[in-house]
């Protein structure tokens, strides 16, 4: 399921000839997350290195991993939107060794995101790696 569905972003970014398509793209897609309850956005989901709030509440079930995420960025918005394309739906064994960098680099985000834009994308990676890992015990 994940996998498709990242697929399919990368597929639209290499039919998208301008970043600024692409920026507009990930906007959308964040747009199209669905709402994390208010209740949720709590110090313990809050993810630390980004530049705006972003959290992160994680969701194992029947050994696979999801997540909600959230943030007061648009863009940002959009960038867990792609995490979770990359990401949900995967068995939890599997989460850990996902070549996020790989993939992120396959759109092209690596060339066009600001550093602190970069250093969150990384900080989100870190935490849904280190959710899985600490979940797998």
């Amino acid at each position: 399921m994940a996998q498709a569905e990242f697929d399919e972003i990368a597929e639209t970014f290499e039919f998208l000839d301008d970043w600024e398509d692409r920026y507009r793209h990930v906007i959308e897609l964040g747009r199209d997350l669905p709402p994390m309850p208010e209740a949720l956005k709590v110090p313990a989901n809050k993810v630390n290195g980004c530049a705006s709030q972003v959290w992160l509440f994680p969701q194992i079930e029947n050994g696979r991993f999801d997540f909600l995420g959230a943030s007061d960025a648009m863009i940002v918005s959009g960038l867990i939107a792609v995490l979770h394309a990359l990401y949900a739906g995967r068995p939890l064994a599997e989460v850990p060794g996902v070549d996020a960098a790989g993939a992120l680099k396959r759109l092209g985000l690596d060339e066009h995101l600001s550093s602190q834009r970069s250093n969150g994308l990384r900080a989100m990676v870190e935490r849904i790696r280190l959710v899985a890992t600490e979940a797998l015990g």
